[in-house]
């Protein structure tokens, strides 16, 4: 059992039940974490309160709201955690968005706007986050993003985010070579398709679901617990030599050919 009495994680993108982060967050709770959870605009704020309840830690944890394409918001957030815990051990990126359009449409007729706030928003934001909560992390610490295989080969409907997470998982070994003397460490998990609330805008996603189940070794689908399991792994010390990497949480479909 990992022990993360005393850690402090901070962990991006809490959207309802069904979201990635919050498995993440049951895993951390689990684990004896201290968490502060973000969600991204007012009209999430109760959902996160009631999560937080459900993952008993009313007493413990901090909600706050940040939309990370706000530089201000990042900054705020940050403020208010170093004036509550003074440092931070795990920050975990679970942020990802494009206009429904750039998903949908033909890949050929992205938009130079959708492409930037796919970049801006997946990509960008996770720099961002990570310059704010280096400097809480004296003693080191780690940090976890969130990508899908579509960054390595072509999936329907999924377009321009695909090309963003091939973005994210650049940036995350740029990252990792930034902040490794720090002793901070950035990987990511490359989680396989999980029926979230963003996934309802990738058309034909149940087929994307059957194909896991068909071909993964294990022929089945992951959950948002296996997630943050692994997750929970990365931000402890049993991954003290792990940096710059991209792990794969999809049943092994990522090693099948046909």
């Amino acid at each position: 059992m990992i022990d993360m009495k005393g850690k402090v994680a901070v962990i991006f993108g809490l959207a309802n039940k069904r979201s990635i982060a919050y498995g993440i967050a049951q895993r951390f709770a689990e684990a004896g974490a201290t968490l502060v959870l973000s969600y991204q605009s007012e009209r999430l704020k109760r959902e996160a309160e009631s999560l937080v309840a459900e993952l008993g830690q009313q007493e413990t944890a901090r909600i706050y709201q940040c939309d990370v394409s706000r530089d201000e918001e990042i900054d705020a957030l940050f403020a208010q955690i170093k004036e509550q815990y003074g440092t931070i051990h795990s920050v975990v990126h679970a942020v990802a968005f494009a206009p429904a359009d750039e998903i949908k449409n033909d890949f050929l007729l992205t938009s130079r706007e959708g492409f930037r706030i796919a970049h801006d928003v997946s990509v960008y934001s996770l720099i961002a986050v990570a310059r704010g909560a280096a400097p809480l992390m004296e003693a080191g610490g780690a940090i976890v993003t969130l990508t899908y295989y579509g960054a390595d080969k072509v999936f329907p409907n999924y377009n321009v985010m695909g090309v963003a997470k091939a973005a994210l998982e650049a940036t995350v070994r740029y990252l990792a070579a930034s902040l490794g003397p720090r002793g901070i460490r950035v990987n990511a998990i490359s989680a396989g398709p999980i029926k979230t609330l963003a996934a309802r805008g990738i058309g034909d996603f149940s087929k994307i679901l059957d194909a896991v189940t068909e071909r993964a070794p294990l022929k089945r689908n992951v959950d948002q617990l296996e997630v943050g399991g692994a997750a929970l792994f990365l931000c402890s010390d049993l991954a003290s030599g792990i940096t710059g990497e991209v792990t794969f949480v999809d049943c092994g479909f990522n090693i099948t050919g046909i």
